[in-house]
This record gives C-alpha cells, sequence and structure tokens, in this order.
C-alpha cells in the first residue's frame, strides 16, 4: 500500500500517514507557468495499492485537475489499484436539475474521476445518498458522527438537544441523538434563493435547552447564525454547531463570530483558513484516525462499515 498526496489537505495527509506509520509516495505535483498541471511520481507504483489523498475545495477547479492528472498519472504507471481519497467532494451541491437547461455537475466529476483511473473512491459525508450511484465504481461514504459523538461527549453538558438545521438533515441528525441519548429538533426553512435562506418554524421544544446543530457542510453561514438565532429567541440555553466540511467562503467567519453561535466544531476535510484559526468560536477536529482507518481496511479487504456500527 501506498499513500500519495496531492496539493490541496498536505496536512490531512500527513496525519494518515502518520497514523499508518507510513511516508508518503515521493511525487512533484506542479504547475508549469500557463498554470498546466504537471505530475511526476518519483518512487515505482507498478503492482501497488495507491490512495491518492486530494479535498476538492476551494480552488476546486486545481484540485480536481490535479487529482485527475495524478490519477492519470498511476493508471500510466501500472497501478494495481488507484483509491481517491476526497475527505470533501466538491461539486456535490450540483446533485440534480435544479431548474431548465442545469447541469448536474456531481455526475459529470464522478464520470471525470472513473475516465482519469480511479478504481475506487473514498469520500465523508456526501452532500446526498444519491451520488454515490453516479459513481460506476465501488464508493465507500464514510461518517464523521463517531468523531462528532465522541467530541459532544466531552465537552456538551446537561440538557442537550440535537437540532437539523432543516429538513433534509434529519437522518443525520437523528444518528447523532440517538448514540447520544438526546432528544431532536428540527427547523423548517425557506430558501429563497442559494446561499440565502429564512427560518420559518421550529418542530420541538428547545426551551432551556444545550442545542446542537448538526450539518454537512457550512458554506456562508447564513442558515447556521439564522438558526442559531431563532433557537436563542425559542429559549435555548446555548447553541453549538458540528459540521463535517468546513468550507466558510466570503464573509462567513466573520458572521460566525458576530453570531450567537457558542461554538461551530468543523473537520480537517478542508485545511483551515488563517481566519478560521484566528476565529474565538471556531474548533477544527480532526477525522484523519478515521480516514486511516477506513484506508487500512479497504487495503485489506475488510469491513468498512464495522467502523460505524
Amino acid at each position: 500500500m501506498k499513500i500519495l498526496a496531492c496539493n490541496s489537505n498536505r496536512p490531512l495527509a500527513e496525519a494518515i500517514a502518520e497514523y499508518l506509520t507510513m511516508s508518503l509516495t515521493k511525487a512533484s505535483i506542479r504547475r508549469f507557468s500557463d498554470m498546466e498541471v504537471f505530475v511526476e511520481i518519483a518512487e515505482n507504483v507498478r503492482g501497488e495499492d495507491v490512495f491518492v489523498i486530494q479535498s476538492t475545495c476551494y480552488p476546486t477547479n486545481d484540485n480536481l485537475m490535479e487529482l485527475l492528472v495524478t490519477l492519470d498519472a498511476l493508471r500510466r504507471g501500472s497501478s494495481r489499484r488507484i483509491t481517491a481519497v476526497v475527505p470533501y467532494f466538491g461539486y456535490a451541491r450540483q446533485d440534480r436539475k435544479s431548474g431548465p437547461r442545469t447541469p448536474i455537475s456531481a455526475k459529470l466529476v464522478a464520470n471525470l474521476i472513473t475516465t482519469a483511473g480511479a478504481n475506487r473512491v473514498v469520500t465523508l459525508d456526501l452532500h446526498s445518498g444519491q451520488i454515490q450511484g453516479f459513481f460506476d465504481i465501488p464508493l465507500d461514504n464514510l461518517y464523521a458522527a463517531p468523531v462528532f459523538v465522541n467530541d459532544i461527549r466531552a465537552h456538551a453538558g446537561e440538557g442537550v438537544m440535537v437540532v437539523s438545521p432543516d429538513v433534509g438533515g434529519v437522518v443525520r441528525a437523528r444518528a447523532i441523538a440517538s448514540r447520544i441519548d438526546a432528544d431532536l429538533a428540527i427547523i423548517d426553512k425557506r430558501r429563497e434563493r442559494a446561499g440565502v435562506s429564512e427560518v420559518m418554524n421550529i418542530i420541538g421544544d428547545v426551551r432551556g435547552r444545550s442545542c446542537i446543530m448538526v450539518d454537512d457542510i457550512v458554506d456562508s453561514a447564513g442558515t447556521l447564525c439564522n438558526a442559531a438565532e431563532a433557537l436563542m429567541k425559542a429559549g435555548a440555553v446555548s447553541v453549538s454547531a458540528y459540521v463535517t466540511h468546513g468550507v466558510l467562503s466570503g464573509g462567513a467567519v466573520a458572521r460566525v463570530a458576530a453570531s450567537p453561535l457558542k461554538e461551530l466544531v468543523i473537520t480537517d476535510s478542508i485545511p483551515a483558513t488563517e481566519a478560521v484559526r484566528m476565529a474565538s468560536n471556531i474548533r477544527q477536529i480532526s477525522i484523519a484516525p478515521l480516514m486511516a482507518e477506513s484506508i487500512q481496511r479497504i487495503s485489506e479487504e475488510r469491513s468498512v462499515s464495522s467502523l460505524f456500527d
């Protein structure tokens, strides 16, 4: 088995390799003067089981192209099996036709990864389950829930209530609520356009409770901040949030800092920016042990799903 890191999230790749007591495969991934991607692998990979770690986060297109060119280099280097480990799968929110003459970009990216040479894909908390069906190769969709549950148990006090910030995230929130034996509330919101949400109603009694919102992606943070305000107005004692992928684009960090959120906990599926590291109420926890254990099990042809039982 070999672990190869592209450039988008090298700290996570190094943490995974350290957990597995391995060294990262030597490779040069650089740009020509016109910004074309060039990949040169400096070790023999013939007949090897190779895992390529690359989140397709900002700059999304550059990181996606790095992944595709690296997969092609490994395929042409006669690797036995190539697994694309994509902790954050970009374009996942474009998973259906949202209107006339619009693309399903998540399917396009799935096709690109497959055509480039991947034999398998490992990702974390896909935005929607149907994306697994966009791939004609095996896909392991891991869940950050065990990491979140351990952190909640270590930091949460009494009277915890898990809250889904929208109806679509109920299954995710219910899974965590059942693990920590907490009640569940749901926020019904109406989104007028992309990036803008309005809280309409809270389903459940949150008075006197310490609310923990659970979601897969925080981008502009408008939904989370609006939901936190609504929960506090409804009588919650405090509001925290656990979100797998901290995209946090634009003024999201400042918005979170100015919100009633006691704490926003994100994983390192996306590397933290300087603004995120400096924010007083944003904390990052590592998914490296979870990803590393999954990689080890895939390489040894053992069960991955048992990690989440």
